[in-house]
């Protein structure tokens, strides 16, 4: 029912059968190797990538409101890592967001910073009026 040349010779271990010499002088030409995975640029998005706001991230967490500005940190470092996962929409709203949050830390830092350094300069004018009187300015 089956032949030789189907079978393998249980003799050789299973191994291919040999090259024919016509193969081998080059008039059939080889294969070309299998290739794997995806093609080249497969799934990778053709256009640049959003803006990640990290600096502004930083630079509003240090001078402004640090608690917004660590959110923004955040969501600007997962900008390049969902892009290059090819997450486009997710690095979009994470760019988004960390644009958000920097913004309104720095509002937030914008209108609180005077306010403190208002009221520091009132405490210091307070604390120092009593000095040429000889008092402490601690009421002893």
């Amino acid at each position: 029912m089956s032949t030789s040349s189907e079978m393998p010779d249980p003799t050789s271990g299973g191994a291919p059968p040999p090259v024919p010499p016509a193969e081998v002088d080059g008039s059939i030409p080889p294969p070309p190797p299998p290739v794997y995975g995806a093609p080249a640029g497969f799934g990778m998005p053709v256009a640049a990538p959003p803006p990640n706001y990290l600096a502004w991230a930083i630079v509003t967490t240090l001078l402004c409101f640090w608690p917004l500005g660590i959110v923004a940190i955040v969501f600007a470092a997962q900008v390049n890592t969902k892009w290059a996962a090819g997450d486009v929409l997710g690095a979009q709203n994470a760019s988004r967001q960390a644009r958000t949050f920097t913004i309104v830390a720095a509002v937030i830092g914008a209108l609180i910073v005077p306010i403190v350094v208002f009221f520091w300069i009132i405490a210091v004018a307070a604390g120092s009026s009593g000095a040429g009187s000889g008092s402490s300015g601690f009421g002893l």
